[in-house]
């Protein structure tokens, strides 16, 4: 019997430190009862957001184990790119036994290899998972996966049941829709990039793992909703105005530590990566979450506005002052 596709917003959360950089647990498990307040589809854990790859094997396993306590049946997408087909096998089993709705796998990492290669990896996994796939195209961290290859292994491989990219490639996003969507309709096409989620949304896709939703879930189901009730002029005012919050989270050092400040903002204890800044990168981030909150509070959320401190004693750029409160007073229309 054919599921219906994957749709819908699948948050891809961090992962909260405690002071000694262990997994805060009930932090974690805080996170995710509120994303579920708001109205998020489902979630997303061991994503690039997740900072899976610094977890240990047993951490990755946890992470995805509490997100499943805590989702309140809302479903799963947890991330299961491993170094070795054996490991992510064991992570398929994993998430099958917590009742997840399908993992996320990358292409293969570190190595550089061949599409054949790729292509043959992907096929043996989808022969033994015990659970449907998304193949995840990342080509920032990960190897990327052609869209021959990848429409080869959509149309010959029923676990494999849809692909989350990450890009930034519109052009490769609609081949994706017009090449294997038309084909096999249930295929689900996610998004994994929020500056394009109205454009993906217009053109037919399913949804999207977005790193914003864990911070501006509202803005992002808004987005969502109105693209679903064809209402694009809502739509599209949402996403203009979720660019400016997006670009200084994105582009603040270490990713994902700009996403970690707006967690932050929004009332919750996440410890800091677990990678180190350096003392210059550290004064950067400072005025970054000064510049976050004041998107954050004028966007009504007033939780963030006591970090919102725009100081008459540092220099600016008048031009920059006179274009960030346009976004200002635009954002406050949300």
């Amino acid at each position: 019997m054919t599921r219906p596709a994957l749709s819908g917003i699948f948050v891809p959360n961090i992962v909260p430190y405690d002071a000694q950089g262990k997994i805060n647990e009930a932090e974690l498990r805080r996170i995710i009862r509120w994303l579920g307040e708001k109205g998020v589809t489902g979630f997303y854990p061991n994503g690039s957001m997740g900072e899976f790859i610094r977890l240990s094997y047993e951490e990755r396993k946890r992470v995805v184990r509490i997100v499943s306590e805590e989702a309140g049946g809302r479903p799963i997408l947890a991330g299961a790119a491993e170094p070795n087909v054996d490991l992510v096998l064991d992570m398929c089993h994993h998430c099958a036994d917590l009742g997840c709705r399908a993992v996320s796998i990358t292409g293969p990492y570190y190595y550089k290899l061949s599409q054949e290669s790729i292509e043959a990896y992907f096929r043996e996994l989808a022969a033994k998972s015990p659970i449907d796939i998304v193949v995840y195209n990342i080509p920032a961290f990960a190897s990327e996966i052609s869209l021959p290859v990848l429409t080869r292994l959509a149309l010959d491989c029923p676990r494999i049941v849809g692909t989350k990219d990450s890009s930034r490639d519109m052009p490769r996003f609609l081949h994706i829709l017009h090449d294997i969507k038309t084909q096999r309709p249930e295929f689900s096409v996610l998004i994994g990039w929020e500056e394009l989620l109205c454009d993906a949304m217009f053109m037919g896709g399913d949804g999207g793992t977005l790193s914003s939703a864990g911070v501006v879930p509202e803005v992002i189901m808004k987005i969502h909703a109105a693209a679903r009730n064809g209402d694009w002029t809502t739509a599209k005012h949402a996403q203009f105005k979720l660019l400016d919050l997006f670009s200084l989270m994105i582009n603040a050092p270490n990713f994902p530590e700009g996403f970690r400040l707006g967690y932050q903002l929004r009332g919750f204890d996440t410890g800091s990566a677990r990678f180190p800044l350096s003392k210059e990168e550290q004064t950067r981030m400072e005025d970054i979450r000064s510049r976050i909150a004041c998107v954050l509070a004028e966007c009504g959320f007033q939780e963030a506005a006591h970090a919102c401190v725009r100081s008459s004693t540092h220099k600016t750029d008048p031009l920059r002052e006179q274009v960030e409160e346009i976004v200002r007073r635009v954002m406050r229309e949300i």
